[in-house]
């Protein structure tokens, strides 16, 4: 019996966290500002996202950036 209850809190916990998805953190906000200002893309911002959104961008932006400064391709 007392497994099936903590098998149920476990779900409710996960449900709970899938409904309300962790707000970015200060650290990825100015992260976020940055790279989006360095690319000229201020719309790729907003105050309202959510960890893993702004990790999502953090990193399409970083890699953005990473390709431009590789050197041209020559054969």
């Amino acid at each position: 019996m007392r497994r099936n209850e903590t098998t149920r809190e476990k779900m409710r916990e996960s449900e709970r966290q899938q409904a309300a998805p962790e707000p970015m953190t200060g650290a990825q906000a100015s992260d976020l500002k940055r790279l989006a200002d360095e690319v000229h893309e201020p719309t790729v911002f907003a105050k309202d996202l959510s960890k893993q959104e702004a990790s999502r961008r953090i990193d399409a932006l970083s890699e953005r950036l990473r390709l431009c400064d590789l050197p041209p391709h020559t054969d």
